[in-house]
């Protein structure tokens, strides 16, 4: 059988996907309509559709309604265009890309093309995903040098982990990523995480942290890193621990520096790009994917800001 060879989608040929604002709207309606109108308030299929274009009315409870009510698009004024582009950009990006630049690739301010971002985000989250068969756990801690800090910035609690977000990524050896950041990297709480997102009597290979002893209901194997092993056998985290190294690339090449509120954010883009990113994935199929995503997830920027 001839191997599957997954299309890359140029800008160039994006922007020939969307000529205009119309193909735009008409677009994301087909992908959460399925070609049929809905009511976005009662779920009525029954809809007339009114003379401004992209706006509809329920016959049954009477409410005027666009394809953007009920999506992260929700009461935004920015176009479907910028909108598509911006999740292009995003879900393409290795390494992600910043508010600052993003701003200049849509021409919007950066206060928009940030809360553009984190609107975006939202869509990524994959909800309670259970792994199985084999499956590498690790976790790592995201956050600048205590050394590089300033003076008054300084904890003067030791190295290491200090003043870092601790964060725990779970990766099946087909390729399927789920993390997440926790409060700390003890063992309830990795423990914890690994019942409820792994299937009970899955192969588990983790390092030598002493948070995993005793780890039941599983084929726990472990690499014992402290005294430099890194293979025994299958067992290794080779392959969360490449996870990691995007993240942390994106963390200092891109951003410079994750909020500690919006840390979990930040994952779930790094996770999307991994789960829907690999080499049998079309770079049109990761924006349909992200389509999906977004309904349900409206966030308004007090949400993020508490302003």
């Amino acid at each position: 059988m001839k191997k599957r060879v997954a299309k890359t989608l140029s800008t160039f040929d994006f922007m020939a996907m969307f000529p205009t604002e119309k193909r735009a709207r008409k677009y994301v309606e087909r992908l959460l309509w399925k070609g049929k109108p809905v009511c976005p308030h009662c779920k009525h299929g029954k809809v007339m559709t009114l003379k401004r274009e992209g706006h509809y009315k329920c016959h049954s409870c009477r409410k005027v309604f666009t394809v953007r009510v009920g999506t992260i698009m929700e009461s935004s004024k920015v176009p479907f265009r910028k909108w598509l582009y911006a999740m292009y950009l995003i879900a393409t990006s290795r390494k992600s890309i910043s508010s600052l630049q993003l701003s200049k690739e849509i021409g919007v301010t950066q206060k928009t093309a940030w809360f553009l971002g984190h609107r975006i985000r939202e869509a990524f989250k994959s909800g309670d995903v259970l792994l199985s068969d084999i499956v590498e756990v690790d976790e790592t801690y995201i956050g600048g040098k205590e050394r590089n800090k300033h003076s008054n910035k300084k904890l003067r609690a030791g190295r290491g982990a200090v003043g870092k977000a601790a964060v725990m990524g779970m990766r099946e050896r087909t390729g399927k990523v789920k993390a997440m950041s926790v409060e700390s990297a003890d063992k309830p709480t990795l423990q914890g995480a690994i019942h409820k997102h792994i299937e009970k009597g899955s192969v588990v290979y983790t390092d030598d942290h002493r948070a995993y002893l005793g780890l039941e209901g599983y084929d726990h194997s472990k690499v014992n890193h402290s005294a430099k092993e890194y293979v025994n056998g299958m067992a290794h985290t080779n392959g969360i621990e490449s996870v990691w190294a995007v993240l942390k690339r994106g963390y200092v090449g891109t951003f410079h520096n994750f909020s500690e509120k919006h840390l979990q954010r930040y994952v779930d883009e790094f996770a999307f790009r991994l789960n829907e990113g690999n080499c049998e994935v079309d770079t049109e199929d990761r924006i349909v994917a992200l389509c999906n995503g977004m309904q349900g997830k409206r966030i308004k920027y007090k949400d993020l800001t508490g302003k």
